[in-house]
């Protein structure tokens, strides 16, 4: 089997896996139920993704024992919602059926966002050009109840909110104008009030003055951040959309879930991590010892990329042209360890702290790119569940102590 055969089963592995004969398997990968590929080296032989294994013995279980099937959905299971928003397939990442890869090379963040959004022809001027939330005023004021960006934001939402009547207004339309104004509002935040011109070249104008090639780095990050179904921030939107919540509390409910480090937070651990791995020698002792922790390493491996994060890789290439050897050497680093100690491939974070070191960004740069980023599929899951008008409400399964006899 290739090197990331924990992605991957044989075909007498598959067939057991689940309870059938090859015969059977071979249907199923012509009736497009599961994939399979060669296996490098061995061109006669096929392996099949565990992820499409699993889907399958997930329906015949629904059919068996639906209550336990259920219980499962919700870690990473079968879809749970429905939506049109972004599709993961054979490693690669597509917004409303357009390659993320191409779009970050060479869209603005505010093309994507009309994209995601399913903004009307010509749109897009009216949606990004509306006035700023708060004055300035009160901008300044932020300052006074926290002092890190990301507090701000979560801070300044529900004031923006209260004086945002237009918000209450549910149609596609006027939420993808809400959603405008939040992105407005977040740049100002990170920007200080300068929030004019492209989200991109307004960030870069802050974190890298005299350096306006940064500005393609921040756009492509942002981009590849948009959206990535239905990750768990994701999950929290469009829950709290499902409640009638407002744009504003939506995006509030999915901030505080990306704060977590097993989300949006991880990334600070790469970073930590990238201080230790100045070598390759320090790097191989770096992750050695978050294994012997118990810990597990951030920055490696993404279940719906078997063959390798392609957000990841972009970022990567970005980070190596910055001719920033000192900042980009500790990933290169990294990189080769995980591949030798994790068997595994960098994911989005590991990628995010590498263009945050190579291009001199602020420490907390990949958490405020990924919040910027996300909130335009914040918005655009939040649009979708307004449309279909259903409260979302999973069942537990009770497993505590049986009810006292009367």
């Amino acid at each position: 089997m290739a090197r990331h055969d924990r992605y991957f089963l044989t075909a007498e592995q598959a067939a057991n896996a689940l309870g059938v004969t090859r015969a059977t398997l071979y249907a199923y990968t012509s009736r497009g139920h599961l994939r399979s590929e060669a296996i490098p080296g061995h061109p006669r032989e096929k392996r099949y993704y565990r992820e499409d294994i699993a889907r399958l013995r997930e329906r015949k279980d629904v059919r068996r024992d639906p209550a336990k099937a259920a219980a499962r959905g919700l870690h990473w299971g079968g879809p749970v919602l429905e939506s049109s928003t972004t599709l993961i397939h054979n490693g690669r990442l597509f917004y409303r059926g357009r390659d993320a890869i191409a779009l970050a090379q060479r869209a603005n963040v505010e093309d994507v966002a009309a994209l995601l959004w399913s903004a009307e022809p010509g749109e897009q001027a009216e949606l990004f050009g509306q006035p700023m939330p708060l004055s300035s005023r009160q901008l300044t004021g932020l300052n006074a109840c926290a002092r890190d960006p990301f507090t701000q934001m979560q801070i300044a939402l529900p004031i923006a909110a209260a004086a945002d009547l237009a918000a209450h207004n549910r149609q596609p339309a006027a939420v993808r104008q809400t959603g405008a104004r939040i992105l407005r509002l977040f740049t100002a935040i990170l920007t200080r009030g300068a929030s004019r011109g492209p989200i991109h070249r307004a960030l870069q104008c802050e974190w890298s003055p005299s350096r306006p090639a940064v500005g393609d780095v921040i756009r492509a990050a942002l981009i590849l951040c948009a959206d990535h179904e239905l990750n768990v921030s994701a999950f929290t939107a469009r829950c709290a959309a499902s409640a009638g919540a407002s744009p504003y509390d939506v995006v509030t409910a999915a901030m505080a879930t990306l704060k977590g480090f097993k989300h949006g937070g991880a990334a600070e651990r790469v970073l930590a991590l990238a201080a230790d791995a100045v070598t390759p020698k320090a790097a191989r002792i770096a992750v050695a010892d978050r294994l012997r922790g118990g810990e597990r390493v951030a920055g490696f491996g993404h279940q719906l990329y078997p063959g390798g994060d392609p957000r990841a890789r972009l970022l990567l290439r970005l980070a190596d042209a910055s001719g920033n050897e000192a900042g980009r050497r500790p990933f290169r680093n990294l990189v080769k360890a995980g591949a030798e100690l994790l068997d595994d491939l960098p994911n989005l974070d590991l990628g995010l702290a590498a263009i945050t070191r190579a291009y001199a960004l602020p420490d907390d740069a990949p958490l405020l790119l990924f919040a910027v980023g996300r909130t335009i599929g914040w918005i655009a899951h939040a649009i979708e569940e307004y449309q279909s008008d259903r409260l979302i409400r999973p069942r537990a399964r009770y497993m505590g102590p049986a009810p006292e006899e009367e």
